[in-house]
């Protein structure tokens, strides 16, 4: 499906009425990003589901939104949502993390070529997406309704210097997720890892606690890191997936009309975000517009290539080290499912 063609079907339709009939069902659906569709992937899917669930169930279910993290830290609300005071939310693997630490197996750097295979690979329709989401359900008693990329590559900012090479990430205190893999993958490349929750960043870059942080381009847009970072710095070196998840016993509870809705528009919804970070990367809200108040350099392949040798057997190491032969298993699946993916391209 275009991008235009997916936008079309989802936000063309925000604006209309939910219905005149007071809703039997409510839906409350939290997400960490800013709720202009326009600006974060989150903040489409939310627009998009709650408008297509409130026109289609003529005003039966209500869908309640949540953004830039009302309900609290990505975690918390995964709690919330595992024992029912929340119905749904739209997650980081950082929150994810601390539920199901094999979200981690994602993190194994410069495994995905392009934006076209992560794609087909990061999606709960995957031959690895499918295993890989009945796992966490399994583990977890969480309902998945989509899995998409967190706004596309990440890429490091900093107020210290360009990174153009292994060696520029000597020292720098970069702020990372609540992940190990992220951790490592810094550690490895001389960098001083520095991990905090999502909602002390800014402050954390603008007072110097932290030297840097990494995250998309979308991200580091609609967060204005611009305001507090001198240095953009596209390496590409990993992507790490949001997943979508609703209280099983709640999913399960709805009629099967009910349940087919919210199937099919979590579905639209999440293409719809996916095809969001891919405009917002390209348009005047995200790499051009930062690169008014940035200096941006992208990292060559063949220095590409030397942080892969870093990075890569580091987070290999850690990933066997903490999950074991379960988790060296899911992981030759993913770079597995990679592989497959690249045939399509």
């Amino acid at each position: 499906m275009s991008i235009m063609k997916t936008i079309s079907l989802g936000l063309a339709t925000a604006c209309i009425a939910g219905g005149v009939f007071a809703a039997d069902i409510t839906i409350r659906l939290g997400h960490l990003n800013p709720d202009d569709p326009f600006r974060s992937h989150s903040g489409a899917m939310a627009a998009v589901f709650k408008s297509l669930v409130e026109s289609n169930s003529n005003g039966a279910i209500e869908v309640l939104l949540f953004s830039n993290g009302q309900l609290g830290k990505d975690n918390e609300v995964i709690d919330q949502v595992r024992s029912g005071l929340v119905e749904s939310t739209i997650s980081s693997s950082g929150g994810i993390a601390q539920h199901y630490p094999l979200v981690g197996v994602f993190d194994i750097p410069f495994a995905f070529p392009n934006i076209g295979v992560a794609s087909r690979v990061m999606t709960k329709d995957s031959s690895f997406g499918k295993r890989f989401i009945a796992d966490l359900e399994t583990k977890t008693k969480l309902k998945i309704l989509g899995m998409l990329d967190s706004g596309g590559f990440f890429a490091f900012t900093n107020s210290q210097r360009p990174i153009t090479s292994v060696a520029d990430m000597e020292g720098l205190r970069i702020r990372t997720m609540t992940l190990p893999t992220h951790e490592a993958i810094v550690g490895s490349l001389g960098g001083k890892p520095t991990p905090l929750p999502w909602a002390e960043v800014y402050t954390a870059l603008q007072t110097g606690v932290a030297d840097g942080q990494m995250n998309p381009v979308p991200v580091i847009a609609f967060a204005k890191f611009d305001e507090v970072q001198k240095y953009l710095s596209i390496t590409n070196h990993v992507i790490t997936p949001y997943i979508w998840s609703m209280n099983e016993s709640f999913y399960n509870g709805l009629s099967d009309e009910h349940r087919n809705l919210v199937n099919w528009a979590s579905e639209v919804a999440t293409e719809s975000g996916r095809a969001m970070s891919r405009v917002i990367e390209a348009s005047d809200r995200g790499l051009p517009a930062l690169a008014e108040k940035m200096e941006v350099n992208v990292v060559s392949t063949a220095e590409q290539a030397k942080f892969a040798a870093v990075a890569q057997p580091a987070v290999r190491s850690l990933i066997e080290e903490q999950y074991g032969a379960e988790g060296i298993a899911m992981l030759e699946a993913l770079l597995a499912s990679v592989e497959e993916e690249k045939s399509a391209f």
